[in-house]
């Protein structure tokens, strides 16, 4: 199945990440926790328009690794061949930076 974003939206896959305890004890991905606020781009929209119709290009790309607002994006569940995986759909006014 392919996505295409429309407008200002961005397709994101999170960044998994293994929390440890201070101590290194390894907590499973079963413990409710925060959603992570970093992942890469997978594709993204044309851009914002503007009243007159223009096309503001967006400043992030497939492949960037960014830092999002928590909250800001919406979940998303995909059926791949390798099973269903999640997707965040965020717009770029919550995308905060891009990790180069």
């Amino acid at each position: 199945m392919n996505i295409r974003p429309l407008t200002d939206h961005i397709l994101i896959e999170p960044s998994a990440h293994q929390e440890a305890t201070k101590s290194g004890i390894l907590l499973p991905e079963t413990i409710e926790k925060d959603k992570s606020g970093e992942g890469t781009v997978i594709a993204a929209g044309p851009g914002k328009k503007t009243p007159e119709g223009k096309i503001i290009p967006l400043d992030v790309k497939a492949g960037d690794k960014v830092l999002f607002s928590k909250y800001g994006p919406n979940e998303i569940k995909v059926e791949t061949p390798e099973g269903e995986k999640e997707y965040l759909i965020a717009k770029e006014e919550d995308i905060f930076a891009v990790i180069e």
